[in-house]
């Protein structure tokens, strides 16, 4: 099967010149870690299925809960921060409704990480030092593709990040005051 070429550019970029550029590229997808670009490696089905599942558990729990001021989003949306533009798996954002037309997300609750390959120690170190640095996280879930099982990061009131791995059973995320299941990330 032959691959697309995607062009990674060597040089670090500006948050407003990766986002003109890749605004370009006729295929790929990518993210800014530290300035510099990297190409996101082809989706498996494991890790699609996941991300899926992970979006509609989220918007499942808001709907049980009766939280209609709340929104779900699958990848596509970018999170910024510092220096890097990050493309979450899905995330889970409160308060007043994004107009249509934003590409952006500045105040995520609930950030979602399906592992891949490529991604894993991003995912589980870059990712989460950076993810936590945004005032408005207060959870960061990261999903095993292959495995049930997610390691929920949260945010404590002193401001330290609590770990806790789950391979069934239930999962608080509170705020916004919501309840997931891992089976509900590995329905298929």
């Amino acid at each position: 099967m032959a691959r697309a070429q995607i062009y990674e550019p060597e040089t670090p970029m500006t948050r407003e010149a990766f986002l003109a550029w890749a605004d370009q590229q006729p295929t790929g997808k990518y993210e800014r870690i530290d300035g510099i670009v990297v190409a996101m490696a082809p989706e498996r089905a494991s890790h699609n299925l996941r991300k899926g599942a992970a979006r509609d558990a989220l918007r499942r729990a808001l709907s049980e809960a009766g939280l209609t001021s709340c929104q779900v989003f699958g990848d596509g949306m970018t999170v910024q921060v510092e220096n890097s533009d990050f493309e979450p798996d899905a995330l889970l954002r409160c308060g007043s409704r994004l107009p249509g037309d934003s590409t952006i997300v500045a105040d995520p609750l609930v950030l979602v990480e399906v592992l891949s390959p490529d991604s894993r120690t991003r995912d589980r170190v870059t990712k989460l030092r950076a993810y936590f640095k945004l005032p408005s996280v207060q959870h960061y879930l990261v999903v095993w593709p292959d495995e049930q099982r997610i390691v929920h990061h949260a945010r404590m009131p002193d401001d330290q990040i609590a770990t806790q791995v789950f391979v069934s059973g239930d999962i608080r995320l509170d705020p916004p005051g919501i309840v997931v299941t891992v089976e509900a990330f590995y329905a298929d």
